[in-house]
């Protein structure tokens, strides 16, 4: 196989000839494994889809299935190898740039020493700092582990050839051309689909094998950058801060998921610290061969000869041997007794026996302390270098991951908790029907309970099985915390916050279990509500007012540090209101929450629940912080990681490194620059009343689609998305609880996969012409000039959705329209045609551009190129799908797509070459869902 539009120069040149070579050793693999004629295949469809799609997509609607699938494989196997090839180099140029001009830190601390800003300042919002990503299970991520890792083997191999050449000058390249030859030829045998959905514990080790890779390499290096640029700015800072931590939402988030049970959610927590305990022990190992000082060279302090004395007592397990070779050498000494400490709370947690003090931790205060007491020891005698060097580091990481590497939130929907509490209530007989109390009364009701001190529930309780499982979590959530200590849950997250009384719901039942205490002014978490809709957030800085307006509530706040978080829902805005009213009811939901919580006292923490694509509110996480309104970032956030954009940040340990030290800079910069209008009142009014009129115009053309009657069954017709499930990527169900047949219970991934895998990618821009050209018949053309040349949060909207129209293929996606969809439905794409056209011509304005992504030519190119390996793969799944469909007997209609068809239920040959489509589009167009 060979590329298209390879040149020999360019700024690029140097990716295009390895993709060439990848490429033609990808072409050597077809013939080799399945022999000549399936490698001239792939040649002569390529060429065929060039000169003439018609007779192409005739070719392929004629293919054996077994054909098709093979030369299905052939081109998602050549994505793959293209998107690891472009990561390697994309690593390779950073190394390069930070090399010449520094980092992301960097460029932050020129900014803020050339405004300034005075270090007192700079110290008081490095306390702050609190950056957590946090790891979600949504089912985006298409590509095994298995294919993800011979990947990046294959990454590692270019890397290391590379890095070769620049040390030796020309190499002999046979070596590594046999080792990437072998590597390919193992991807070629290793099936890209799961037999199996995956099991939150699945998931689970699959977001710590990231966490691991973190903790090995890209977050110490970060978090010793900062700690360098905070000291370049005149600041100390203490290594066991903890300005970036991690979350997830794996065996923690129970909405809509039923498999994630109490026990599950222990289950999750136990692997976790497995993992944990064996990272901290890498790096304790790492300490013992590092920090060999003689106590008969140098001396040690006497608190640290004083704990040594204490564990040695408490530790017989520490050898004789140690105890007499590092005799005089108490880091390597202290540093073995707490491997002891690890290796009996492995053993604690794994037979739930009890936490001895000074035996073994709970938690990872002790442990930091411990270590603590090294590093001021070394400090105090002649050992500084070694304190702010190696230990410090060690102490940055171990404080970043604990023994936990992630904290865990807990999600369930609101109506689960009123579920709970309309039993216990009818329980006690205060109210004759707790269901049919409206919001005010039921506020009144859960206020008064809240600062009163009997239980609601007695021992034996009778609950529903449901009542019971969303009852007992928050059980769980206390066992949690006593078993692994207080940082391994710290967030009860409620979807669908619609009114103060969700609030208050979940907190109740919190005291119930033991982790809420007003009268003890204690509240072992905090919770969270989450705006979900256009509606919600347009109503949040209203419902935070109400809750701190509550002293029961208050008191609650005022337990966890007086901070509140909030949850910004993304994925599930755009899905009802479409990209435009999305991304803008966010920005100003998160000035009325600021402005909020700045009269109360409280600091807010927002938590950006953001997708993997421009649909699901994704794009550049470093541009996103810099378009957040002023005064939102006061140095905490927490932003969703998830699905396949978890692997393009993080497989490659140098892209890692640059992913967070993006996101740590610009929140950096955001909370010490972006504390005033960038503008001055009269121009931000003006602004505000533009995407106001842009707004409502992109939300009555996005609405006109969603509900016209004829959507539903076209988007089922016209799109592959019943094959999601069969994927299994994700423990989670694809459309909630009880939904009905219609999309609004289809959740916002299948939504956007749809879309995307037909080339419509609908969620990414409808609207936007709509509502530029209103704006713009409004007499509003030069303040839209004015907006793109000086307001962040609109140049950031305009790239993303530039993006989205620029992956947008409607002449492939009439291909599916015009093959699968009955034609008393097609107007619907006339629709979206129009609204494309349309929305390009706006963009094109707004930009000053000629063409899209007319400002950046690589990635144009890029996607040109792309296209050519696409389109076959487009045609074929259009095909299959046909047969997929026609197969069913008549009588099996989808539940969940009126005037569809439900596909067979068994694996056929059919559906693995369909779903081999659907794996190779995905990894083309870089996203799922």
């Amino acid at each position: 196989m060979v590329t298209d539009q390879l040149d020999t120069d360019g700024p690029d040149a140097a990716l295009r000839a390895d993709i060439r070579r990848i490429g033609t050793l990808l072409g050597q693999t077809l013939a080799r494994q399945e022999g000549r004629p399936l490698l001239d295949l792939v040649e002569e469809i390529r060429a065929l889809v060039r000169s003439d799609a018609e007779a192409a997509a005739g070719r392929l609607a004629a293919m054996d299935v077994t054909t098709g699938t093979k030369l299905a494989r052939a081109f998602s196997t050549y994505f793959h190898l293209a998107n690891m090839t472009e990561q390697a180099h994309r690593a390779r140029e950073l190394r390069r740039r930070r090399a010449q001009h520094g980092g992301w830190l960097d460029q932050a601390a020129k900014l803020i020493a050339e405004r300034g800003v005075p270090a007192d300042e700079i110290a008081d919002a490095a306390r702050r700092l609190a950056i957590r990503p946090v790891f979600t299970a949504h089912p985006t991520e298409a590509s095994r582990r298995s294919i993800l890792s011979k990947l990046r083997s294959i990454a590692d191999e270019l890397d290391a050839e590379a890095a070769a050449a620049v040390l030796y000058g020309a190499t002999d390249s046979g070596p590594a051309t046999r080792r990437l030859a072998e590597l390919i030829d193992l991807l070629w045998q290793t099936d890209e689909l799961r037999l199996d959905r995956p099991d939150p514990t699945d998931e689970a080790r699959n977001a710590i094998y990231y966490l691991r890779e973190l903790y090995a390499d890209a977050a110490p290096q970060v978090l010793d950058d900062l700690a360098e640029t905070l000291r370049s700015l005149g600041v100390e800072t203490a290594p066991t801060t903890r300005p970036l931590t991690f979350g997830t939402w794996i065996g923690g988030d129970r909405d809509g998921n039923p498999f994630v049970t109490p026990a599950v959610t222990r289950d999750v927590l136990i692997i976790q610290h497995e993992h944990g305990i064996q990272a901290t022990e890498a790096a304790m190992d790492a300490l013992i061969n590092e920090v060999s000082v003689s106590r008969r060279l140098r001396g040690v302090s006497l608190d640290l000869s004083a704990s040594l004395a204490k564990d040695l007592d408490a530790l017989p397990e520490v050898a004789p041997r140690f105890r007499r070779t590092n005799a005089e050498e108490p880091y390597r000494l202290k540093a073995r007794c707490v491997k002891a400490k690890l290796a009996n709370t492995r053993a604690r947690l794994r037979h739930g026996t009890a936490h001895v003090p000074g035996r073994d931790y709970r938690g990872t205060d002790d442990l930091i302390a411990d270590l603590e007491l090294m590093r001021a020891s070394l400090a105090r005698n002649s050992g500084q270098l070694t304190a702010v060097g190696k230990v410090a580091s060690a102490l940055r990481t171990i404080s970043a991951f604990g023994l936990h590497l992630a904290t865990m939130d807990v999600r369930e929907h609101a109506e689960a908790h009123h579920a709970v509490l309309a039993q216990l209530y009818d329980r006690v007989g205060e109210t004759d029907d707790y269901a049919a109390l409206d919001r005010p009364a039921r506020t009144k009701l859960l206020a008064d309970e809240l600062t009163g001190r009997r239980p609601l529930a007695a021992l034996g309780t009778e609950l529903t099985d449901g009542n019971r499982k969303t009852f007992d979590v928050f059980h769980t959530i206390r066992d949690a915390q006593d078993r692994f200590g207080h940082e391994v849950i710290e967030s009860y997250i409620i979807s669908m916050t619609l009114g103060v009384d969700d609030v208050l719901a979940a907190a109740i039942l919190a005291r119930e279990a033991g982790l809420i205490d007003l009268h003890g002014g204690k509240a072992r978490i905090g919770i969270v509500p989450l705006l979900e809709t256009p509606a919600e957030l347009d109503a949040g800085g209203e419902l935070l007012d109400e809750m701190l307006s509550l002293p029961a509530y208050r008191a609650i706040v005022r337990a966890r540090g007086d901070v509140q978080e909030v949850m910004l829902g993304y994925s599930d805005s755009n899905k009802m209101a479409g990209i435009t009213t999305s991304q803008w009811s966010i920005h100003r939901a998160q000035r009325a929450l600021r402005d909020v919580a700045a009269r109360h006292g409280v600091r807010l923490r927002l938590f950006h629940g953001r997708g993997g694509t421009v649909g699901r509110g994704g794009g550049p996480t470093h541009e996103a912080i810099l378009a957040q309104p002023y005064g939102t970032l006061d140095g905490a956030i927490k932003v969703t990681e998830q699905g396949e954009v978890i692997s393009d940040k993080y497989t490659l340990p140098a892209l890692a490194r640059e992913n967070l030290e993006l996101t740590v800079a610009a929140v950096l910069q955001a909370t010490l620059l972006h504390t005033e209008p960038r503008v001055d009142e009269d121009s931000l009014a003006r602004w505000d009343a533009a995407m106001d009129t842009a707004s409502d115009a992109a939300y009555r053309a996005y609405r006109g689609l969603v509900e016209n009657p004829d959507l539903p069954a076209y988007f089922w017709a016209s799109t592959p998305t019943e094959l999601l499930g069969a994927l299994n990527i994700g423990s989670r169900p694809a459309k909630r609880p009880n939904a009905d047949a219609g999309l609004d219970g289809l959740r916002a991934i299948p939504w956007v996969f749809g879309w995307t895998q037909s080339r419509q990618i609908v969620p990414g821009w409808f609207g936007v012409g709509s509502g530029l050209a209103a704006a713009r018949e409004a007499g509003l053309s030069p303040v839209l000039a004015e907006m793109h040349g000086n307001w962040h949060f609109f140049r950031t909207f305009i790239s993303n959705v530039e993006m989205m129209l620029a992956k947008t293929d409607l002449s492939i996606a009439r291909r599916y329209v015009d093959t699968l969809v009955p034609s008393d439905l097609q107007p619907i794409f006339t629709t979206i045609e129009q609204e494309y056209e349309r929305t390009v011509a706006e963009v094109l304005a707004v930009t000053e551009s000629s063409a899209l992504l007319a400002g950046n030519a690589v990635l144009g190119r890029t996607l040109g190129v792309r296209d050519t390996y696409l389109e076959p793969l487009h045609h074929l799944q259009v095909a299959l799908l046909r047969q997929y469909r026609d197969s069913a007997s008549s009588n099996q209609v989808i539940a969940t797509a009126p005037g569809a068809r439900r596909p067979p239920s068994d694996s056929t040959a059919l559906e693995r070459a369909l779903l081999t489509t659907v794996n190779g589009i995905a990894a083309g167009m870089r996203n799922t869902g």
